[in-house]
């Protein structure tokens, strides 16, 4: 390990691994550090990607592609089923990964650019110099070390403390969280469909999703918002599903975990310092995806790495070319997702049963989710009036 690097990446998740695998290409000297012993596990995600989004950055390779999918199928409280295509529908449709060994493959090929890569290695704080961040201090088989760096990328996920540590509010209310169980459920007929679950019925504020690992093996998970919860408990939901939906699965796999859904942060660069994925607060607020936002903004933050390195300016100045790249691209999808998100919270089971009834005679097959939108709303605007600047 070297004493001083151009950026330190804390976090190996796919955001931080894009970041440093584009940094480490262009010659900048790199550390990507992960506080666990294993690179991508524990899982904490449903592992679902769009093709299109993915193929960005990665070519799809069996060693970690867990299921290729048709599509995806909304089911209402009442059982009613919107079926999307393959080729249209959102980008949790298309594969699910092996995030175990996906996440691991990302870190190898930032290591194969130059990164050098540390495990079981937990940052502790951040150095400073001059009001502007200049390193972190870094803890590997107990003993702490300082280690300079240009920039810090704050890629540890929810509730970054890399984030806060650099001045940054990364605290999330309960409105703002969802908090998951997810179970990796075997003995099922898992189909080729992505499946969504909405409606108290399923999970107060939030959804329950089964994702397809293979033939006979899924993902099955379940998250409420944190407002939601009360003395509801997201394990005990999931329980009581596949009591009655799959009483022969057998659960081999358990993660819990919260996934923000509050939209954009306010801030996401200070002096020194950048945020990425989960820390930056850039997964869907709607569908709770990550994956491929944070390997897109990942990409963002090496190329402005890049830049300042030439210049030799690490400020905010500088770094703030991040912050507006992906608010103009990855941001506003997420404001709409924000809306959307913040109406269906409000909107009952018999409501959701209406517009999914709207829907009857319209073949969804093979459309996109942004295409079966504007019909819903045209179909049942009393209900969906507060998404009006989206439509009209």
């Amino acid at each position: 390990m070297k004493s001083s690097y151009d950026v330190i990446i804390v976090g190996a998740g796919p955001g931080g691994s894009i970041t440093a695998k584009t940094c480490a290409q262009a010659g900048l000297e790199v550390l990507l550090i992960e506080k666990r012993q294993e690179i991508g596990d524990p899982v904490r995600c449903a592992e679902g990607v769009g093709k299109e989004g993915l193929v960005k950055h990665i070519q799809p390779d069996s060693r970690w592609i867990a299921a290729e999918l048709k599509g995806s199928k909304i089911f209402a409280p009442d059982g009613t089923e919107i079926k999307m295509s393959e080729e249209a529908s959102s980008q949790k449709a298309g594969f699910n990964l092996e995030r175990k060994v996906f996440d691991r493959v990302l870190a190898q090929q930032a290591a194969m650019a130059g990164a050098d890569v540390m495990v079981k290695t937990r940052a502790m704080g951040l150095l400073s110099n001059n009001g502007s961040i200049s390193g972190i201090k870094a803890m590997y088989m107990g003993e702490v070390t300082d280690i300079k760096a240009s920039i810090v990328i704050g890629a540890d996920g929810v509730e970054s403390k890399v984030g806060r540590w650099g001045g940054i509010d990364t605290s999330l209310r309960p409105v703002d969280i969802n908090t998951c169980t997810q179970f990796l459920v075997s003995n099922i007929d898992a189909g080729e469909y992505n499946k969504f679950y909405v409606g108290e019925k399923y999970a107060p504020g939030g959804y329950l999703w089964l994702f397809p690992k293979g033939e006979h093996t899924a993902n099955v998970g379940l998250g409420i918002l944190g407002s939601k919860c009360g003395t509801v408990k997201p394990i005990s939901l999931l329980h009581n599903f596949m009591k009655t939906y799959m009483p022969e699965g057998k659960i081999i796999e358990m993660v819990v975990g919260g996934v923000p859904v509050s939209g954009p942060i306010k801030q996401t660069v200070a002096d020194g310092l950048i945020l990425v994925g989960d820390a930056a607060r850039q997964s869907d607020p709607l569908t709770g995806g990550g994956i491929i936002n944070a390997m897109d903004a990942g990409k963002i933050a090496g190329e402005v790495c890049i830049k300042a390195k030439e210049k030799g300016d690490y400020s905010v100045k500088i770094l703030k070319e991040y912050e507006d790249r992906w608010r103009a691209t990855i941001g506003k999808e997420l404001s709409k997702s924000l809306m959307i998100k913040n109406l269906l919270i409000k909107v009952s089971d018999e409501q959701l049963n209406q517009l999914a009834h709207s829907l009857s005679g319209i073949d969804t097959s093979k459309m996109a989710l942004p295409k079966v939108l504007p019909i819903l709303f045209k179909k049942n605007p009393k209900i969906l009036w507060e998404l009006r600047t989206l439509f009209i």
